[in-house]
């Protein structure tokens, strides 16, 4: 057993002396340069930030189609890019820009209701992006009602 050991550890010992070649020798200074801006340029991130996060569309008929546009400004850094905006059920769509937002521009997110459910409704869109959080959210709510309206008394 003692031999078996003394064979690796001897094999071992050969192969790491056996490599002449300095590794540091072969690194080109470009690719270090390249490489240092690529990862100052992983740092910097686009910001999206929203006039408003919430809207209350306030009582609306039950079926009544309402839309809100939620502005945004790239407050950030770095191009804003929107991958993808999906809300909590399909009678919430929005629909947001596909160009790039540059830094200090402006863009807006439409966010479309139907004006199903009944009584107090709140919906949720979460915006993807290539923000540092990976995504916002925005609210809508409304109180929607019967297509007959509230009873009233008289």
């Amino acid at each position: 057993m003692k031999k078996v050991f003394f064979a690796v550890g001897l094999v071992a010992a050969l192969a790491f002396t056996s490599c002449k070649d300095n590794a540091s020798d072969k690194v080109k200074g470009e690719n270090v340069e390249m490489a240092a801006t690529r990862d100052a340029d992983a740092t910097v991130f686009p910001t999206m930030e929203f006039e408003e996060k919430a809207y209350d569309f306030g009582n609306i008929a039950r079926g009544t189609a309402v839309e809100h546009v939620f502005k945004f400004k790239n407050t950030g850094k770095a191009p804003l890019v929107i991958v993808d905006a999906t809300s909590t059920c399909g009678c919430t769509v929005p629909s947001y820009p596909k160009d790039p937002i540059q830094p200090g521009e402006t863009g807006e997110l439409l966010v479309k209701y139907n004006g199903s459910g009944l009584n107090a409704v709140t919906k949720i869109v979460t915006v993807k992006a290539n923000t540092e959080k990976g995504s916002e959210t925005v609210k809508i709510t409304a109180f929607v009602q019967s297509a007959e309206g509230p009873a009233v008394n008289g």
